[in-house]
């Protein structure tokens, strides 16, 4: 009987932020397990998942990484999308049955469809996909739609900052749109073809999907991470939590006497005369938290301000500062 292996104990814990380039027909947990078993720890965590039908960027945190996903989860994300116009399926995917009648969809005005998709940019209300992972009386919706239970999600406030057809063209009766799409956390691109379709009256479902923004992190940076059987000797880099950290907070510099107290939970002094530095895009709205930096750039701890004092609410040991 073959077992599954486990990771390997690293003598000396990795810890940092990983980019990996998910490839198609993979879980985002059989790539968590992966790097796992590459990197020699147990402790790794994502910052959003992807479909198995879809590609690229997951952004994952290793050892003390993990305690910055909180702070990564709720970036914007960019995603290249095709959508296909003529009609709509179960899943609102291509990995969906056949749902309605097929319609041709090759002769749509340009305006009309402009029209469509604008009412689908801003702040709206989306239903997600009755596939997705929301949990309804503590079960997940993929699971009762697959058990065959109807099962009715109810709209939630995304928002939609991009929206753009780049390629269009035809398959016998079908439209395909190649389109670039940047919206918030917990929007479900799938969702958006299923509307774009609906609202033209033809029915959409999306057919290729691509993430390739978390935020200020593009998948161009990402390393493949080889599933098993592909090989075990790959360099997976990781990126030192102060670096992640400064991209996405406002960050402090402390000198070596309040690091040292930071490492013991301790506030140090906040001078409110100082602001913090912010980075160039900063998509954390409404965040006060912001992370502390020694003089090296290693991230110390996130602080939030009470006070005269910063307030450590998550410390990283001196060994894993990086």
């Amino acid at each position: 009987m073959s077992r599954t292996p486990t990771a390997v104990p690293s003598p000396s814990a990795p810890h940092g932020v990983l980019l990996a380039d998910k490839a198609a027909d993979r879980t985002s947990h059989d790539v968590v397990a992966r790097v796992r078993w590459l990197l020699g720890t147990k402790k790794v965590g994502h910052a959003g998942t992807l479909d198995p039908m879809a590609t690229g960027l997951l952004v994952l945190g290793i050892g003390q990484g993990t305690r910055l996903l909180t702070h990564l989860v709720g970036l914007d994300k960019t995603y290249l999308a095709t959508i296909r116009l003529g009609r709509a399926t179960t899943t609102d995917d291509r990995e969906g049955e056949p749902l309605g009648e097929l319609v041709d969809a090759t002769h749509l005005d340009p305006a009309v469809l402009e029209e469509a998709m604008q009412a689908l940019r801003g702040d709206i209300q989306q239903v997600p996909s009755t596939v997705s992972a929301i949990k309804v009386d503590g079960k997940r919706a993929y699971a009762r739609a697959r058990a065959g239970e109807d099962v009715e999600l109810a709209a939630r406030p995304v928002r939609i900052g991009r929206f753009e057809v780049t390629a269009r063209r035809t398959d016998g009766p079908f439209q395909d749109l190649d389109a670039v799409v940047t919206c918030s956390s917990g929007t479900y691109v799938r969702a958006l073809a299923r509307d774009l379709g609906a609202a033209l009256g033809v029915g959409g479902h999306l057919t290729a999907l691509r993430r390739t923004q978390v935020g200020p992190f593009d998948v161009a940076d990402a390393a493949h991470v080889p599933a098993r059987g592909e090989g075990d000797d790959v360099d997976l880099p990781l990126r030192g939590l102060g670096e992640t950290a400064a991209r996405v907070l406002p960050t402090v510099r402390v000198d070596d006497a309040a690091a040292g107290m930071l490492a013991d939970g301790k506030r140090i002094p906040r001078d409110p005369a100082i602001a913090p530095e912010h980075p160039e895009s900063r998509q954390r709205r409404g965040s006060t938290v912001v992370a502390g930096l020694d003089a090296a750039g290693r991230l110390c701890a996130i602080l939030e301000p009470a006070g005269e004092s910063w307030k450590p609410v998550t410390v990283v040991p001196l060994d894993a500062r990086c």
